[in-house]
């Protein structure tokens, strides 16, 4: 058989199968265990968790015992990674979610999957620029006097990420890794100056007493916390991009879920030893998203606490940045695989990046702060104004939809091992999987719940069930299509969740044939 080798896929010297040169493949070997981390890490950003998250569920939800919430989802998330982690070793595509839930549950179900990752780290990403917007205005008029509207400082943000999209992601890893270590260092100066100078109930450990978890709260605080630990799981999306995945990505996800879940739980009880557990709630109350903020300026001074307002902007960059990343990289597997239209399973030439999924990260970015920006006719500080609503919208959203993601890919973990006749070899894996994953459905049906109480909606508000709606119709049109491809173009729906590895069987079947 003659075939044009302009235009068909063909083997390089690692025996990665390629398309139009390096089009269809992802540039291996760019990234080692400090390069891959640092990109996870980023997107959890952890100044925004300490002084956004934790001051929030401390006053929204009245719950002391935040600190204990934090080890108890961590072990939650290490019981997910293990069948996780171990799905890395056998699929490495950059549809991670889509492409392990593929392997498990079918094509179909794949095509589902992936279109609810798209939508929920778009999400997640798109809202992040609200509240970059909000705080960066906010400092501009204190330390500049200039007053700049919200959505000029969040375009910028959108058009500089979109630049750095087309980078090399070893390029991004270094602008992700200064800007974390940076930032987790100030958020550990002041863990030790919250010890060395605690409230006036001393170094309590009531916070991690289990009897503050007491009370109807304790669902919803979960679905805040969360949000926290969302990034560790993005690794697998960056395998085929490191030299050993089956060693890096593993490494990565536990250091990463295990560090966060340490760090979150120690910072979250050093808020409560400095303003003492019986104080936390009503000064996070007071304070909302200046608890922090408050509580150093006492303690280290206004000068420490202006670096930190800065770095708290920056760690917000650093996750928009390590988001758009992701969902770049999904458009990427998804294109290549014919999920989306071919153009986007093409890399850009000289860098080697998604370029297209690039792009249209960027535009959709650009359309949402603009649609939010024209409906803006509140003071900024109001709850209930546009760029709020876009933070609070976005990442609950976002949050769902990867809780939803991790619930159906613990379930598939398990089917595909059992599938795979390993079902003995793996049996402590497959039975973390489905522990983690009754605990996520858990998790996910009190985030659909409580979603009014989680956007700052009224419980007979349309949101609550208009946006975790967003989430089912994007699971709904990707299964359809996935059917419909499974009726229409088999040979389409049989490569998804392949990823590369479907252009080498198609080179092989072109040799035998």
């Amino acid at each position: 058989m003659t075939t044009d080798s302009s235009s068909t896929s063909r083997a390089t010297a690692d025996g990665i199968s390629t398309f139009k040169g390096q089009e269809r493949a992802l540039r291996a070997d760019r990234l080692g265990t400090g390069g891959l981390l640092l990109s996870v890490l980023a997107a959890t950003a952890p100044l925004m968790v300490v002084a956004g998250v934790m001051p929030t569920t401390f006053a929204v939800m009245g719950i002391v015992g935040q600190p204990l919430l934090f080890v108890v989802l961590g072990i939650v998330l290490v019981l997910f990674s293990l069948g996780y982690a171990e799905m890395s070793r056998h699929v490495h595509n950059a549809g991670a979610f889509y492409a392990y839930i593929s392997r498990g549950l079918g094509g179909t179900a794949g095509a589902g999957a992936a279109l609810v990752a798209l939508v929920a780290y778009n999400s997640l990403q798109v809202g992040i620029y609200g509240i970059f917007g909000f705080e960066v205005s906010g400092l501009l008029a204190t330390y500049a006097d200039l007053e700049v509207a919200w959505w000029i400082p969040s375009l910028v943000a959108v058009l500089a990420v979109g630049a750095l999209g087309w980078l090399k992601i070893d390029v991004n890893a270094r602008v992700l890794g200064v800007l974390l270590v940076v930032e987790v260092l100030l958020v550990v100066v002041f863990d030790i100056a919250a010890v060395a100078d605690p409230g006036k109930e001393g170094l309590s450990l009531h916070a991690f007493n289990p009897d503050t978890l007491t009370g109807a709260g304790v669902g919803t605080a979960l679905c805040f916390c969360i949000a926290a630990f969302l990034g560790f799981e993005q690794a697998p999306v960056y395998a085929e991009e490191t030299s050993r995945p089956h060693v890096l990505v593993p490494r990565v996800m536990f250091l990463a879920v295990t560090g966060v879940a340490v760090f979150f739980a120690i910072s979250s009880w050093a808020l409560t030893v400095a303003t003492g557990p019986s104080g936390i709630v009503a000064t996070s109350q007071e304070q909302s998203a200046g608890l922090l903020f408050f509580l150093t300026e006492d303690r280290l001074g206004s000068t420490f606490t202006d670096v930190l307002h800065i770095l708290f902007v920056t760690g917000m960059f650093a996750a928009m940045l390590s988001f758009h990343n992701v969902v770049a990289r999904y458009a990427f597997a998804m294109g290549r695989e014919g999920l989306l239209p071919a153009a986007f399973g093409r890399t850009t030439g000289t860098s080697g990046a998604p370029g297209t999924g690039s792009l249209l990260q960027t535009g959709i970015a650009a359309v949402l702060v603009l649609a939010f920006a024209l409906t803006d006719d509140k003071p900024a500080g109001d709850p209930t104004a546009p760029v709020l609503r876009l933070f609070t919208w976005g990442g609950n959203i976002g949050a769902l939809g990867v809780i939803v993601l991790m619930a159906i890919a613990s379930l598939s973990v398990v089917v595909f091992f059992v599938r795979r006749g390993a079902a003995g070899a793996q049996a402590w894996r497959l039975v973390t999987s489905a522990l983690a994953g009754i605990a996520l459905v858990v998790i996910a049906g009190y985030t659909v719940k409580d979603f009014d109480v989680l956007v700052g909606a009224g419980p007979d508000s349309s949101l609550s069930w208009i946006l975790p709606g967003v989430i089912a119709l994007a699971l709904v049109v990707g299964l359809v299509q996935g059917a419909v491809l499974r009726s229409r173009a088999p040979r389409t729906h049989a490569r998804i969740g392949l990823g590369n590895e479907a252009f080498q069987l198609e080179k092989e079947a072109e040799r035998t044939s």
